[in-house]
């Protein structure tokens, strides 16, 4: 990476950990502030939950295209000014109408950050740092709205509704440092990984239908839909509504548990780190899903296990802990195999749809897990430990169709740094101009 590489990315990472950590005031509590310090009732809060991912919804299909016509930071700062814009307007939100607008706002433009960071990320890294660029944004993401919560916490009182206002104008006021951070940044052109024209099709094509194409992206999709609705989709419908309805642990305790969660994800991140980025993700995210599954089983033991509320209740801790552990495996495979196998045209439609894919599973997983965790105890446990044993059978499905750089970045670096030190002899020699070259691998 290039000086001028790292200082762009250092600011990005920088933007996105100041944006995570306004995010981290207000998430946890606009239920609350909806339903009870508003008095809007709770199918406004509900109604309010429902427009803020159906707002992603909406935007992100357009979204891509827009990234790769326009680039990436233009993109990120609109979107950092809806979202400011949303949230000052919750913030000072007394009616239906006004709720659901600022959310809409608040929801557009959050969604529409996610793919424009991602892309900027791509384009400041080379194949083989983007893995320790993606765990970083991971890491100080979490970090973020871990701190952003416990402060927010310590200042909200359900009593006096002007500390929620201090809350939300908090976050605004974040989300336009994050934009004041991303106009300073110098993007480089975007270096590109290696990859197999026979399953992409056209590699500088463009559009939904090149994307369909791609076999690969079409199962790292679906493996994505798997992942996202079979943990982030249950964390706060079916999982807690399992865990107080079945397992029996007071309320207070889902805290305790994401905390857990992020402690795990913070402090776990680097050290995992090192011991997957000279593996192959496909592996890596199988392994994830073998994780998950004794998760599930821990889970099942909690509410299912007829033990003492002592143990059940450091059972479902544990759970979300061993969800944490999984998370920091898939920062550093998933995100960056998306930049990875996108032509360099779309990268900004890759991670869009990617996105999209995200928002659809956690729009479904609590539709299907809270009824599900709340009466059907037993059938919820069998259920997401089928879906973590999909996990590991779709990445080593996907595993098969990738290239080994794409699989596996480390090796991209280890082949330069090879032939950096190789002495050249005859048979290494430049190729003649009539003489075919042999095929890359990847």
């Amino acid at each position: 990476m290039t000086r001028a590489m790292g200082a762009a990315m250092r600011r990005i990472q920088a933007g996105n950990a100041l944006s995570a950590f306004g995010l981290g005031f207000t998430v946890p509590y606009l239920y609350v502030y909806v339903a009870q310090v508003r008095h809007l009732g709770a199918s406004t809060a509900g109604a309010v939950l429902a427009v803020f991912a159906l707002a992603a919804l909406v935007v992100l299909p357009l979204t891509g295209r827009v990234i790769d016509r326009r680039g990436p930071l233009p993109v990120l700062v609109t979107g950092a000014v809806l979202a400011s814009m949303g949230a000052l307007a919750m913030g000072l939100s007394w009616s239906v109408t006004t709720a659901v607008l600022s959310a809409a706002l608040l929801g557009a433009g959050t969604a529409v950050m996610q793919p424009a960071l991602a892309t900027m990320i791509v384009w400041c890294s080379t194949p083989s740092t983007r893995t320790r660029a993606f765990a970083t944004q991971f890491f100080l993401a979490n970090l973020g709205l871990g701190v952003g919560g416990l402060i927010g916490g310590q200042i909200v009182d359900e009593s006096r509704p002007d500390t929620f206002t201090l809350l939300f104008s908090v976050e605004a006021a974040m989300f336009l440092v994050l934009a004041a951070i991303a106009a300073t940044v110098r993007l480089p052109r975007p270096t590109a990984v290696p990859r197999a024209v026979k399953d992409g099709g056209n590699a500088e094509g463009g559009g939904v239908r090149t994307m369909l194409g791609h076999r690969a992206m079409v199962q790292l999709c679906v493996l994505g839909f798997v992942v996202f609705f079979a943990c982030y989709g249950q964390f706060e419908s079916g999982l807690a509504a399992y865990g107080t309805e079945a397992a029996g642990i007071d309320p207070s305790t889902l805290g305790i548990a994401l905390a857990a969660n992020t402690a795990v994800i913070v402090v776990a991140q680097f050290v995992v780190l090192r011991l997957v980025e000279r593996r192959r993700r496909s592996r890596v995210i199988a392994a994830v899903g073998l994780i998950w599954t004794f998760a599930w089983l821990v889970a099942g033991f909690a509410g299912l296990g007829h033990g003492s509320r002592t143990m059940a209740t450091a059972a479902f801790i544990a759970t979300y802990a061993l969800f944490g552990l999984g998370e920091a495996m898939l920062s550093p495979t998933v995100a960056p195999l998306v930049a990875d196998l996108a032509p360099a045209s779309m990268v900004g439609q890759y991670n869009s749809a990617f996105a999209l894919v995200k928002q659809l599973a956690l729009a479904v997983g609590p539709a299907v897990g809270g009824p599900m965790g709340a009466t059907l105890h037993g059938p919820y446990i069998v259920t997401f430990v089928l879906f973590s044993l999909g996990i590991t059978v779709l990445a080593l499905r996907l595993g098969r169709r990738l290239t080994p750089v794409q699989d596996q970045p480390s090796l991209l670096s280890a082949s330069r740094l090879v032939a950096r030190h190789r002495p050249e002899t005859a048979e290494s020699a430049p190729t003649p101009a009539h003489t075919p070259a042999p095929a890359s691998v990847g």
